[in-house]
């Protein structure tokens, strides 16, 4: 596979150029080819970064940093919230993927941390907003509540999985996705 065993620190860059080419773009130049997707399904996957997100429409990895079929495993759960399931889903990418950057990404209007601020949604949606107000604590700011949800889900994948950001081990840091104008800061 082509991406396999890109170090975090080249995945980063291959992150960063695609959504480069995201942002003059109108369509995603990503290969989804059936030469692609038969050959990932013959050879299995080998992923360059994990990419863990929130479930918004508006918020597409595979767009967002031009990417195709096998490129990117992305986790998408509302908020980029983090549980169980989706620490085994990016230990899984880690270790028996050989990913080696995992990224969470939050984003500019995101309902959840919306409703984590300004509301108590009840039913399940209250388990994915007590995550984001553990988070946020009672910051007003949709910008920096944001980036402290996703500060916290990186946090927590690196003292679950005790991930360490070593020269030759997984990197795990966070990221915020402008809707507006398509850029992805780092942070």
């Amino acid at each position: 596979m082509q991406n396999q065993n890109l170090s975090a620190a080249e995945a980063m860059e291959k992150l960063k150029e695609g959504n480069q080419r995201y942002l003059a773009a109108s369509a995603n130049p990503g290969d989804i080819s059936p030469q692609l997707r038969q050959k990932t399904c013959d050879e299995g996957q080998a992923p360059y970064a994990v990419i863990v997100t929130c479930s918004d429409s508006r918020v597409i990895p595979e767009g967002i940093f031009s990417a195709g079929i096998g490129e990117l495993f992305v986790i998408r759960v509302a908020g980029n919230v983090m549980d169980k399931h989706q620490l085994g889903s990016v230990e899984y990418a880690a270790d028996h993927l050989g990913t080696r950057l995992v990224v969470v990404l939050g984003h500019e209007h995101c309902g959840a941390v919306g409703a984590a601020m300004s509301s108590t949604p009840g039913g399940f949606v209250k388990y994915i907003t007590d995550e984001i107000c553990k988070a946020i604590g009672d910051e007003k700011d949709e910008y920096r509540a944001c980036c402290l949800n996703v500060e916290r889900s990186v946090r927590m994948i690196k003292e679950s999985l005790a991930l360490k950001d070593e020269e030759n081990g997984v990197k795990v840091c966070g990221a915020y996705y402008h809707i507006g104008s398509g850029e992805v800061e780092f942070l």
